[in-house]
């Protein structure tokens, strides 16, 4: 199994579930977040003042996939989140050691 983590521009959350969900991955936790990368922030304007903002807000999606769906669940997000613009977002892929389903006591594959 892997944790998959979508660092993405809120705009493109209702995309990448729906790509998600239709390759059969059900279950995510989405968080808002605010950070930087090479992008290192933006300058806006309000009310005739500038200012910059350093810290742009994006949302982190998180799932659990079995590891025949990584390949897939990878190309949806990126598909789903990709504008071609700097500020897309990152996915990073973790190992995960163990899962349980609380209810049931389920465990490994079986309880995502």
């Amino acid at each position: 199994m892997k944790q998959i983590t979508a660092v993405v521009r809120p705009s493109k959350v209702d995309a990448i579930k729906d790509a998600l969900v239709a390759i059969d991955v059900v279950g995510m936790t989405i968080n808002d977040v605010r950070g930087f990368g090479r992008q290192k922030g933006q300058v806006e304007r309000y009310r005739g003042n500038e200012f910059t903002v350093e810290f742009i807000p994006k949302m982190r999606i998180t799932t659990i996939v079995s590891d025949d769906k990584v390949e897939a669940a990878i190309e949806a997000i990126s598909k789903a989140a990709q504008t071609g613009e700097i500020g897309d977002g990152k996915i990073f892929i973790t190992p995960v050691d163990e899962a349980i389903r609380i209810r049931t006591g389920e465990r490994g594959s079986a309880a995502l």
